[in-house]
């Protein structure tokens, strides 16, 4: 499940017993959005074209992880997804290397490119060139995890002899997301997983993209994780009939958001919602 962020935050106590009652009921995995400016849409050339404005409410993944991962001993966390192009690579790399030691392997990396060009603009970031910078950044965080210290001259990063330490004692999952087609190549191509947000029917269509993808570049399936966030369930039915669509499609992991389902500040009523649609997928 996902932490409801956009109606439920700073309050650490409701944290605490939104990951608990989680945990107890079986879930496996805790996912945070990415969102660090939040900004109005209105009056904008080009127009911001996502869902969320400055009325919404965001908690820092890594944050949050660090502190859901004192709290709790099961649940792993997943960033779903962070925006990585906007932010400093090997910042990143010691943040997901610290979260990963912290919780003892319990983090899984989703990462994609992001929407808004104002929260790109406001941390430092060219929009234009995010997805190209997103893919050197992939082999990047993969060889600051992996390598003490590394020499690395890009078009985007440049590292002289240096390093992140401490380093993780595994390699960090690194799961793409995204809606596009470019998208489900570089998930092929780079990923060790994918992260797709849509209904049952939409998702299966998309995998199938993926997949095409992966058999282009050599790849197999067999080990590549695929993620279903059912951000478009109008309720606890619908969300546990989309997971059961995917599970027999072959889906390997599955994600319930419990936001914009009218539930408000109250994180009683969002646990009351997970439990639900768990109940509902577990009667089959």
């Amino acid at each position: 499940m996902s932490y409801p962020t956009t109606e439920v935050a700073g309050d650490p106590a409701a944290i605490r017993k939104f990951i608990a009652a989680a945990e107890q009921l079986g879930y496996r995995h805790l996912m945070a959005y990415d969102h660090v400016v939040k900004a109005p849409h209105e009056h904008r050339e080009p127009k911001l074209t996502g869902p969320y404005t400055d009325k919404h409410t965001f908690h820092d993944p890594f944050v949050l992880f660090g502190f859901a991962a004192g709290v709790t001993d099961r649940l792993e966390f997943v960033t779903g997804v962070l925006v990585l192009p906007q932010r400093q690579t090997a910042l990143v790399a010691q943040q997901a290397a610290d979260v990963d030691l912290l919780s003892r392997e319990r983090l899984r990396l989703g990462v994609g490119i992001g929407w808004n060009y104002v929260e790109y603009q406001a941390l430092g970031q060219d929009f234009g060139t995010r997805a190209p910078r997103f893919e050197e950044q992939l082999g990047l965080l993969r060889q600051l995890w992996q390598t003490p210290i590394v020499s690395f001259e890009g078009r985007f990063d440049r590292i002289d002899r240096a390093g992140i330490n401490p380093r993780p004692r595994r390699p960090i999952p690194l799961w793409i997301g995204g809606h596009s087609e470019p998208a489900y190549a570089r998930g092929a191509r780079l990923g060790d997983g994918f992260i797709f947000a849509a209904n049952g029917p939409d998702a299966v269509e998309a995998w199938s993209r993926v997949k095409h993808h992966l058999q282009a570049c050599g790849r197999t399936e067999d080990n590549y994780g695929r993620e279903l966030l059912t951000i478009f369930a109008r309720d606890a039915r619908e969300a546990a009939d989309h997971l059961k669509i995917w599970r027999d499609a072959g889906g390997t992991h599955g994600c319930v958001p419990s936001m914009d389902k009218g539930l408000g500040n109250n994180i009683d009523a969002h646990i009351d919602y997970i439990a639900e649609v768990k109940r509902l997928y577990d009667a089959g």
